[in-house]
């Protein structure tokens, strides 16, 4: 099977696949940007499955991930993953940050989700600078797919923007 890797412009809560990732914060309860769009498009059920999570575990390191139901989304679930907070490239960002990639994918795999869709991970609030956060973003797939090549279907990158648009047009082609 040949996994289709695209991007596009868009709003992530608008696609519909099998699983979208949220670019959650540390405490799962939701926030700005990406996060706070999902748990606002998705309602409540979102939000009592993070909570249940944090009683569990008490919320998400960076760089790992978690699973919910995606609720009101045309999504099946929701695979919440915390980026790291961009300080130079001098801590560890980017294996935190691939960290997030292989982590969602796994969980993906786990639960038999064949399309995914992935935001631009750390690059808002979080301060990861595009081009390279994308790097790692493209890497990290392209390696998971090639190691689990019967799992996936489709992987989009959903960008918000046109500067992330183009940067993932440029790795991808």
């Amino acid at each position: 099977m040949n996994t289709i890797i695209e991007v596009i412009k868009g709003d992530i809560t608008t696609i519909a696949v099998d699983a979208i990732v949220n670019a959650a914060n540390n405490s799962l309860l939701g926030g700005g940007g990406v996060d706070g769009a999902i748990h606002r498009a998705g309602g409540a059920d979102i939000l009592n499955e993070c909570r249940e999570i944090r009683a569990k575990q008490g919320g998400c390191k960076t760089g790992d991930a978690v699973i919910t139901t995606a609720g009101h989304l045309p999504a099946e679930k929701v695979i919440h993953t915390v980026g790291p907070v961009y300080m130079g490239g001098r801590n560890n960002e980017a294996d935190l940050l691939a960290s997030c990639y292989r982590n969602s994918m796994q969980l993906a795999k786990d639960y038999q989700l064949h399309s995914v869709a992935f935001p631009n991970i750390s690059t808002g609030v979080y301060s990861y600078p595009k081009q390279e956060a994308a790097i790692v973003a493209v890497k990290s797939v392209k390696e998971f797919v090639a190691q689990h090549p019967d799992d996936f279907d489709k992987i989009v990158f959903v960008c918000f923007d046109e500067e992330s648009l183009f940067i993932y047009r440029q790795l991808l082609h």
